[in-house]
């Protein structure tokens, strides 16, 4: 992600944001976002554990390929995009619940996307059975691959610069 840069929404629709890289000090404090993002869809599948939740995003956090999410001066959330084999991982997504719902998931959302775009790359990504999240993701056209009990695997396949 770090190849990403520091990117602005300059568009009127967008709440004000920008990316900023993640450092190894910021595991801890995006490891507590992800057990509140998280908690309550995984209690719904059965399959919160509080130590765990934290762990997975230890276990795989990639300073290099991370980035944070700031508006307003405040980290909002954090963002992973990871090469992958055939395009992009989009992995860690996560936006405090304060700033949920306001637009900026897409705003950040669509940022990406059109930086895979650029790069001809598929983006693949993994979100929990029910989750709200889901309707974002399809809203930014990404289709279900596969899925099984607890998650669905979505793909989105690159778009040309006419957006089609």
């Amino acid at each position: 992600m770090a190849a990403y840069g520091i990117l602005r929404a300059m568009d009127s629709r967008d709440p004000a944001w920008a990316l900023r890289a993640a450092t190894a000090a910021d595991v801890e404090t995006l490891a507590e976002l992800r057990a509140t993002v998280l908690r309550a869809d995984l209690e719904r599948v059965g399959r919160y554990d509080a130590h765990r939740v934290r762990q997975r995003l230890r276990d795989s956090f990639s300073p290099l390929h991370t980035s944070v999410i700031m508006t307003g001066g405040e980290l909002a959330g954090c963002v992973t995009v990871r090469p992958a084999e055939g395009g992009r991982l989009l992995e860690h997504f996560y936006l405090a619940p304060r700033h949920q719902g306001r637009g900026l998931g897409s705003a950040v959302l669509r940022t990406l996307m059109e930086r895979a775009d650029e790069q001809r790359a598929a983006v693949r990504l993994q979100v929990l059975q029910g989750s709200a999240a889901r309707r974002l993701y399809e809203r930014h056209g990404f289709v279900v691959e596969s899925e099984d009990p607890v998650d669905v695997f979505m793909v989105r396949p690159p778009r040309d610069g006419a957006g089609t």
